[in-house]
């Protein structure tokens, strides 16, 4: 089984290839600008010359970039039609670096609100779920593993930043039979707000 990863969630974006031996594992990080995508598509270009067709790519779902994390999954999309590749996604806190057998992300989601997850041997336990500022507080100084964030966060400028790793993400259980068929989508904090046009008359 030969697996990509992309993973395009956080300002560091990651590739990561998975094969039968030690000799066909590889990944490689670039700065993800979510205006110009140019170092993801060279980065896949050059590692799917290298490696070939996978049998199964994995993307990371977020949270995070919203943008990054479309891309990821539209290029994705595209290459399990092309290649008949098991098209798999996955949290992407669930990929995050670290050592830590359980720890907790926090990140920003923006209105004034902030996510919290809790993840114990690369599965989410908890979360995310939306917090106020006051109310991460609250959880954060019950914690009792390490707390992470994917970008830095100006009211927490204490929390250590730890980005999510292809790598990782390629090797994370993934419920296959919950999994197949269903189209990928980010994962959203909140439901969509949407606007209709005035009507006229």
């Amino acid at each position: 089984m030969t697996t990509l990863a992309l993973e395009l969630s956080s300002a560091v974006g990651s590739i990561a290839w998975c094969g039968a031996s030690p000799n066909e594992q590889f990944q490689t990080r670039f700065a993800n600008d979510r205006k110009h995508s140019g170092a993801f598509f060279e980065n896949l270009e050059a590692c799917l010359k290298r490696f070939g067709r996978p049998n199964r790519i994995v993307v990371g779902l977020g949270p995070g970039s919203y943008a990054g994390t479309r891309i990821a999954i539209a290029t994705a999309t595209g290459l399990a039609a092309a290649t008949a590749a098991e098209l798999l996604g996955a949290p992407s806190l669930r990929a995050i670096e670290t050592d830590a057998e359980d720890y907790v992300l926090i990140g920003d989601a923006r209105r004034h609100s902030f996510f919290f997850a809790r993840v114990s041997g690369r599965r989410c336990l908890e979360g995310p779920v939306l917090l106020t500022e006051e109310e991460l507080r609250g959880r954060l100084r019950e914690a009792t593993c390490p707390i992470l964030t994917s970008e830095p966060l100006a009211a927490f400028p204490e929390v250590e930043v730890r980005y999510p790793s292809a790598l990782i993400l390629a090797g994370v259980e993934i419920d296959v039979r919950a999994a197949i068929g269903t189209p990928l989508e980010p994962i959203y904090l909140r439901a969509p707000h949407i606007t209709f046009p005035k009507t006229v008359g």
